[in-house]
């Protein structure tokens, strides 16, 4: 997995988040689907950087790959 996205137990209850930060992966792409631009998502925090979001985006997808299984 990508560097950016960390993950700790004793924070933000061991979700993923951002390079340690205490900003969650699910927070910025909460954003991304409300249609926050990149820009506006930087300007907010200025500690994120462009590829900070990629690395969101790229663990979004690869968390929504994954084989489903039916039962008849």
């Amino acid at each position: 997995m990508n560097e950016r996205i960390t993950f700790n137990p004793e924070q933000c209850g061991g979700r993923p988040c951002i390079r340690g930060l205490r900003v969650r992966v699910k927070d910025v792409l909460d954003m991304l689907a409300s249609k926050v631009s990149r820009q506006e998502i930087l300007e907010d925090f200025p500690y994120l950087e462009d590829e900070d979001i990629d690395a969101c985006l790229q663990y979004a997808a690869s968390e929504a790959d994954h084989p489903v299984l039916l039962t008849s």
